[in-house]
């Protein structure tokens, strides 16, 4: 994509965060876009760090690692934010700043024991699985306070918050009602882990709902980086 095409997409999208934060009577300021940057080339990430974003996500672990060594020279926070399996946790933990998809205690442990004793510890959102698909990573909502109280106690992690990626609907009432649920969620489990200050939910076509329903981070790919080929 042309950095100037990316750049007034990247425009259009911050003024529309900032007219839903508005909305919703939140500031703007804190709520993250992260640029969701799988599939993208190396060269389109340095462009959008050109039109002002800092915070890249990635799904796929050795694609990120190229980009990640290719673009070592500018000052950019990189998010995981794809499934995890066991053999990736090290350099994840290596490489990463934050980690949005962890569900399991066992992930959780092998993160906190193989982030490097110089960098400050991961951050971490637990991916909550709230439309109960089968299909979908994530721990059970019944499940989330056993595993809030497993990560809370590892010195290496650093417990931000929750993600989700519910069921895809275009119904505005339907995508408000399920981030609502994941607002309560939050807010109940704060007693339990009280440095927790994020809410990692809504992508291109529901960050309106997310945002009115408190989200920090929204997930932006396709309204900044366009469709991804097919």
């Amino acid at each position: 994509m042309p950095s100037d095409l990316l750049c007034d997409n990247t425009t259009k999208l911050l003024e529309r965060v900032k007219r839903c934060a508005q909305k919703s009577q939140f500031h703007n300021s804190d709520i993250l876009v992260l640029a969701v940057s799988k599939t993208r080339s190396a060269e389109e990430v340095r462009a959008a760090h050109g039109c002002g974003l800092t915070d890249f996500g990635e799904n796929y672990l050795q694609e990120a690692l190229e980009k990640i060594a290719a673009l070592e020279d500018l000052p950019l926070n990189w998010h995981f934010i794809g499934p995890i399996q066991s053999n990736k946790t090290r350099a994840i933990a290596e490489h990463f700043s934050w980690v949005h998809s962890v569900d399991r205690a066992k992930i959780a442990r092998r993160l906190d024991a193989q982030r490097p004793a110089h960098l400050p510890p991961l951050n971490v959102c637990l991916q909550v699985n709230i439309s109960g698909e089968e299909s979908k990573s994530g721990v059970h909502v019944d499940a989330l306070p056993e595993l809030v109280n497993a990560v809370v106690a590892l010195p290496r992690l650093r417990l931000r918050g929750l993600m989700a990626i519910p069921a895809a609907t275009p119904d505005t009432n339907a995508q408000r009602e399920t981030f609502s649920r994941m607002r309560s969620l939050f807010n109940a489990l704060r007693d339990s882990a009280p440095g927790m200050d994020t809410l990692s939910m809504g992508m291109s076509d529901d960050m309106e709902a997310a945002i009115a329903e408190g989200a920090t981070i929204v997930r932006i790919g396709t309204a900044i980086f366009g469709p991804r080929a097919t």
